[in-house]
């Protein structure tokens, strides 16, 4: 493996985090300060605890997730899609480094940058709310596996733009209406019944359900379901990279 390339890549990508400091890191912190605050005093005031736990409390990992959600998907497809608008991607193509190489470089440095993130929320979160986590190393599992898993969707994303508009509809239109549908802010028990089957298809509801799961021992849907949906998608989405490398899709034209 070329080390030297992989790491070239990785670091050009975080520096571009510390040039771009107030868009990466600091927006999406006080937006969510701002859910805290909004939903803490808004709904908090009406629904005091939820399974045993606060509601400003219970919204943590959703909140957390939703940052790392939408922030490893546009890390990822910018990384990716800006050297195809320059057309320093094709420098790239002939180099001698490999798909897979390029492909760590890329998602490994956008997965590395959500999960800073995460935990910038996570420990901005307990200035607001008394926050515990009971189960460290699940939590950890999940941060890596979501970070990872959307940062290649992500790379898919941008693979497949070929305007800044597309690379910005996936995002805004499903992701992030996914993840406030995906029991973000409420359990889905508090539902109708009809509801709560219709959610059980919405996949986002898996990786919050497992993420909270690792906090406060609650969950929607069984932390083993959790985490194999999780891997079913990290493993989908790896498929269809292996498929653009192997047909040159949107890469060689």
């Amino acid at each position: 493996m070329n080390i030297s390339a992989v790491r070239a890549i990785y670091m050009f990508e975080m520096a571009r985090t510390w040039r771009t400091l107030m868009q990466s890191i600091i927006a999406p912190v006080i937006s969510t300060s701002l859910y805290f605050v909004v939903f803490g005093a808004a709904i908090g005031g009406r629904i005091q605890e939820v399974g045993g736990v606060s509601y400003g409390a219970f919204i943590v990992p959703g909140l957390i997730m939703l940052s790392l959600l939408t922030q490893s998907i546009s890390n990822a497809s910018f990384g990716i899609y800006f050297p195809k608008f320059t057309g320093t991607i094709y420098e790239l193509l002939s180099a001698p480094v490999s798909y897979f190489e390029v492909l760590l470089g890329y998602v490994g440095a956008a997965a590395t940058k959500s999960m800073l993130l995460g935990l910038i929320i996570l420990a901005t979160a307990g200035l607001f709310v008394p926050v515990r986590i009971d189960h460290p190393w699940v939590m950890i599992l999940f941060l890596v596996l979501t970070a990872v898993t959307f940062s290649l969707f992500g790379f898919i994303i941008g693979i497949w733009a070929d305007n800044f508009e597309k690379l910005q509809l996936v995002p805004l239109l499903i992701v992030t209406p996914l993840t406030f549908l995906g029991g973000s802010f409420y359990s889905i028990d508090m539902l109708p019944p009809l509801w709560q089957t219709v959610t059980l298809f919405n996949p986002v509801v898996y990786l919050i359900s497992g993420f909270r799961w690792s906090f406060y021992g609650l969950a929607d849907v069984g932390i083993a379901v959790s985490l194999g949906m999780t891997l079913a998608f990290l493993v989908l989405c790896l498929l269809v990279i292996a498929w653009i490398f192997r047909t040159g899709y949107r890469l060689r034209t």
